[in-house]
Order: C-alpha cells, then sequence, then structure tokens
C-alpha cells in the first residue's frame, strides 16, 4: 500500500472522527448549559471539526503509525534475540506484578483526589519491578518451577526418556571384556564415543579379582584393563563416571549390566556375543565393537584385481594415480606411461590412515590376465 493511499484513508478517517467529536461535543454543551446553536452556526462547527479532523488524519496520522511501527520492530527484534529463559521468568516476573496491583487497584482507588490515577500508576510500577526482578532472578525461578512435581511423572518412573534427551548424550556403559580388548580407549580419544561413559562398581571388581588371579594369562587380561581404565581417565577426564551402586543383588554381571542401562536410559558398550542378544532382548541398545572392525574392514585385499583408469602421474618416479568411485586413491606402481588408459592391475597392498584408506597396485597386462581366464 502506497503512501498516498494511506494518507487519504487516514484524511477519511480524521473527517470521520472529526465530524462525530464535534457532533458529541456540542450536544453534551448544550444538555449541560442549556443553550442551542442555531442550526448555520451548528452546521458550521461541525464542518470546522471535521476539517480540523481530516487536516490532523492527513498530516499527523503518517507520522505517528510510522513510529508505532518502528517502535514495533524494535521490540520485535529485542524479543526475538532474548533467549527463551529470559522471556519466561520476565513474563511470569509480569504477571504477578499486575497480579498484585490488581489486588491492591480496589484499596487505593479509595484515596482521595488521586485515587483514580493510582491504580494506573500502581499497574505500571509493580508489572516492571514484576519484570525486572524475574530477569533477575531467571536460573532461581526456572530452578524452583522445574521442581515442582508433573501429574503422572511418578507413575512412569522406569520409561526411556531417549526422546527427551539427545542421543549423543546417553550414557555409554562398558563391559569388562570390551575394556580388556583396549580398543575402546582409541575409539573414544578419536571422538566417536560422545556422551559420559560409565564403568559400573560391580566391572571394576571384576577386573581387580581377574588381575589377581593365579594364573598368568587372566593376571595380564586383568591387568591390562586396568590400564586401559586408566588411560581412559587421563584422555577423557571427568567425562569417565564410575557407579558405585549395585543395581539387584543375586543377578549375575550380565543381568546387572542391562538393569543398569535401563535404568540411565543408556547403551551398553561390548564385544560379548551372548550379552548382545541378551541387551537386545530387554529392549536395550548395544554399541558392539567387533561389528565396528567389521564394518571399517578394506574393500579389498592384497592379490584382487581390479579395472582403472589411470588419469595422472604420482610422486614417485614411474607412478600412475587412479581413483575409485568413492573417491580412494589408487597408487599404480609402473602405470605413468598409461596415463589416460584404463587398465587391468592387482592390488600389491592397503594402506589405512587416519586420512583414509590407500591402495598400491601394479599393472597386469591384457595378454596376462587372458591366459589365466583360459587356464581357469
Amino acid at each position: 500500500m502506497g503512501g498516498g493511499t494511506v494518507k487519504r484513508i487516514l484524511l477519511v478517517l480524521g473527517l470521520i472522527v472529526g465530524l462525530i467529536g464535534t457532533f458529541y461535543c456540542l450536544v453534551t454543551a448544550e444538555r449541560a448549559f442549556g443553550v442551542s446553536l442555531p442550526f448555520f452556526e451548528f452546521g458550521l462547527a461541525l464542518f470546522g471539526g471535521a476539517i480540523a479532523g481530516g487536516a490532523f488524519g492527513f498530516l499527523v496520522g503518517p507520522r505517528i503509525i510510522l513510529g508505532i511501527l518502528q517502535v514495533t520492530s524494535w521490540l520485535e527484534n529485542r524479543l526475538q534475540r532474548m533467549p527463551i529463559q529470559d522471556l519466561v521468568s520476565g513474563a511470569i516476573g509480569l504477571v504477578v506484578g499486575l497480579l498484585i496491583a490488581s489486588l491492591l487497584g480496589s484499596a487505593l482507588a479509595r484515596i482521595p483526589w488521586v485515587g483514580g490515577i493510582l491504580p494506573t500508576v500502581g499497574s505500571v510500577i509493580l508489572g516492571y519491578l514484576g519484570l525486572s526482578v524475574g530477569l533477575r532472578k531467571r536460573e532461581e525461578l526456572l530452578s524452583f518451577l522445574s521442581q515442582i512435581p508433573r501429574p503422572g511423572k511418578e507413575r512412569q518412573p522406569a520409561r526411556a526418556t531417549a526422546q527427551s534427551q539427545p542421543r549423543s548424550n546417553q550414557p555409554k556403559i562398558l563391559d569388562t571384556s570390551v575394556i580388556i580388548d583396549g580398543r575402546i580407549a582409541d575409539i573414544c580419544q578419536s571422538g566417536f564415543v560422545e556422551g559420559p561413559v560409565i564403568i559400573p562398581g560391580f566391572i571394576l571388581e571384576e577386573l581387580r579379582h581377574i588381575a589377581d588371579s593365579s594364573d598368568t594369562l587372566k593376571r595380564n587380561r586383568g591387568r591390562r584393563g586396568l590400564d586401559v581404565l586408566n588411560k581412559l581417565q587421563k584422555e577423557l577426564g571427568s567425562n569417565v563416571q564410575v557407579y558405585e551402586r549395585d543395581p539387584g543383588n543375586g543377578l549375575d554381571v550380565d543381568g546387572k549390566l542391562v538393569r543398569l542401562a535401563r535404568s540411565l536410559e543408556g547403551k551398553i558398550v561390548t564385544n560379548d556375543y551372548n550379552l548382545n542378544k541378551v541387551a537386545q532382548l530387554h529392549g536395550v541398545t548395544v554399541l558392539n565393537i567387533n561389528e565396528l572392525a567389521n564394518a571399517l574392514k578394506p574393500v579389498v585385499l592384497p592379490g584382487e584385481e581390479m579395472s582403472v583408469h589411470v588419469i595422472r602421474d604420482g610422486k614417485e618416479s614411474g607412478q600412475g594415480i587412479a581413483y575409485l568411485d568413492d573417491g580412494t586413491m589408487i597408487v599404480v606402481d609402473g602405470g605413468k606411461r598409461h596415463i589416460g588408459e584404463t587398465i587391468w592391475v592387482s592390488v600389491t597392498s592397503v594402506l589405512q590412515t587416519a586420512a583414509g584408506r590407500m591402495i598400491f597396485a601394479r599393472p597386469k597386462g591384457n595378454e596376462e590376465r587372458a591366459i589365466e581366464k583360459a587356464v581357469q
């Protein structure tokens, strides 16, 4: 809507408001003083009031609307940048302040001379005080509200709250087998395991018994597990927690792990096949280290053959470089003379590094490959 259209609308509204306002004032004055104006003077007064209202709406109205829009936009920007905790606590404080002002309004209205404006002034002052106090005490206020019991909360103590908390924050509960295995320390160090790492007290006690065993093999395994825990404690710090409480008397270690995982809404980290199946039957998520290792095994093995397209030379003399569809680099020894060609190569070795996988191969002549197929 253009500025001219707005001004015309405000002009018409001003004429109407001025006309109605003047008519109301004249009628009220006639009733109050008992004096009636002649028809000509009455019409002239109405015309003057309409002109004054139209002029006010045409000249001053756009500025008033612009000011209102600017104030509204400023308030909207401030509210959008304000944290939700501040909005909630400020709204609660404002409501409390206005309720107090409403309760005191009837008493303040009885005061002579100023009783008509005191309720309004009190509402403004108490509302502002409530808003200010709510913002400054937001942490204490929200903490108090979070402690209020909600209906139905006690009826469902064992329900998993994994939907309400991010999966990355779910506790990871370590089993004895995965601690002795040792690979969990490298996995945690790489950052793939998020959330707190829980070491149950009964698992720690089992490791101590294994480390004190008279069997040399068991003793070495137990000490290795304790060394892995010390490594985790040094690298992850406070993210590693020892859970001392026993989740259930009379249960075996696997049963205690499952019950602890259900009570903490956590995941069990293990490489024990039997524990994996038991936990799945109870609806507990299991992170199996062996399954992770199988997923990370290289796709190709030394001795395998593949067809590649050599696109450029390598760093070493005579080398050629090719790539798989997933971007894996293949270094072809003696492949420089085949740049721009699609050739068959035989894999000699696979190098897995932190930066990715690299395959080393050598060319395999078409004649040699044809002879091998004929022999097969």
